[in-house]
């Protein structure tokens, strides 16, 4: 099915938003973006983009290695000392890069921008529905606005994906992540990530902006946090208490917090239903996941593809709908079960631990390769 000059319209300026309208457009179609936000401001921190999304970066034609840093794989510490476990190389698929978010999005709306992508910012929607033919998309100030497809793709909180699968109540998986970026010099050491591994909780670090900036994601096991929300303020000083058995690279590290924020991570399942023949859900909005495979985004950006690509084969779209959803769930549902074992893997305890930093130890770079999967997976091909 061509789709030259049929109007879509997503919902949502993140990653996925953006890189699925910016793939329609390139296909011919007729696209606007509708944000919330009423303006593109720098949120969030670190990301990382491994093969199976840098893929589909390249095929949009967003140069996104100007603005990454190439990964030249992680290495894994104890909690106590640092003591460097193994080092794991990167994934024989292709390099990971490691991300500003504002980076990226900032390269995937200017691409968007120039491809002809009507943005509109500050519009807020509160309403969808299904007619025959087309969807009605009802914004905050009362506009309605017809489209032949709608793409909700505004994440992980949707307001869109109740409207297919009713109300939900997501589940508190008793984690709590800290996020912060600090000024910082990496020196000739190579660009690596560092998991840094204790009982109950663990630490992230890796560098983004030519090595100017650290990104740290520290993650603990706590229950007495229930505010969902992914930028909380946090108190530096609480951080440091919470962490404070860790040695080595992550004391200096988390010593120069200044500003910190909280994101409990709970847990919604993958959608029972992605779309209704005009309506569809895309990234977060459909398969929320864990952050402990660093594949939200890599997974918002294959579904962009995807979705574009489902229309090549199907004769209307009503089925080209249907196609995306069955091709993308199997795979959304595989990567969001092993996030949700690396949860585990990272906080063991006593036993346990020891033997996991063993096996580690006489074979890291094996047993890094049972990602290979997620990996080397295409959507482009």
């Amino acid at each position: 099915m061509k789709i030259d000059g049929l109007k879509f319209c997503v919902i949502g300026g993140g990653i996925g938003g953006l890189a699925s309208a910016l793939a329609l457009r390139q296909r011919g179609a007729d696209v606007t973006l509708l944000e919330q936000a009423p303006a593109l401001t720098e949120v969030g921190a670190g990301l990382q983009i491994s093969e199976n999304g840098m893929c589909v970066l390249r095929a949009l034609g967003v140069e996104g290695q100007s603005v990454g840093q190439k990964s030249d794989g992680t290495v894994i510490r104890d909690y106590r000392k640092g003591r460097v476990i193994s080092r794991l190389p990167g994934p024989l698929a292709g390099p990971t890069f490691y991300f500003h978010r504002a980076d990226l999005l900032n390269l995937l709306h200017e691409a968007a921008r120039k491809a002809g992508v009507a943005i509109r910012l500050g519009a807020r929607v509160t309403a969808l529905r299904k007619h025959p033919n087309e969807a009605e998309i009802v914004l905050e100030t009362g506009e309605r606005i017809r489209t032949e497809c709608a793409v909700a793709a505004d994440g992980g909180r949707s307001i869109i994906r109740p409207t297919l699968n009713g109300p939900e109540r997501p589940e508190f998986t008793h984690q709590v992540a800290w996020r912060a970026t600090i000024p910082w010099q990496l020196g000739p050491d190579a660009i690596t990530a560092s998991l840094s591994m204790g009982p109950g909780r663990h630490v992230v670090t890796y560098p983004l902006r030519d090595q100017s900036m650290m990104n740290i994601v520290a993650v603990e096991e706590r229950s007495d946090w229930r505010e969902e929300g992914w930028k909380l303020k946090g108190d530096p000083d609480d951080l440091r208490a919470r962490f404070a058995g860790f040695g080595g690279p992550v004391r200096d590290i988390l010593s120069k917090v200044a500003e910190v924020k909280l994101w409990a991570l709970f847990l919604r399942p993958v959608a029972q239903s992605w779309q209704n023949g005009r309506l569809v859900l895309l990234g977060d909005a459909a398969h929320p996941t864990l952050p402990f495979m660093a594949q939200g985004a890599c997974l918002a950006l294959e579904d962009a593809w995807a979705l574009v690509r489902s229309f090549d084969d199907q004769s209307g779209v009503t089925s080209a709908l249907a196609a995306y959803e069955t091709t993308r769930r199997p795979r959304a549902q595989q990567v969001v079960a092993a996030a949700g074992a690396n949860a585990h893997n990272f906080h063991l305890r006593g036993p346990a631990r020891l033997a996991a930093q063993c096996a580690l130890m006489v074979a890291g770079g094996q047993l890094s390769r049972r990602f290979e999967w997620i990996y080397s997976h295409d959507v482009t091909a």
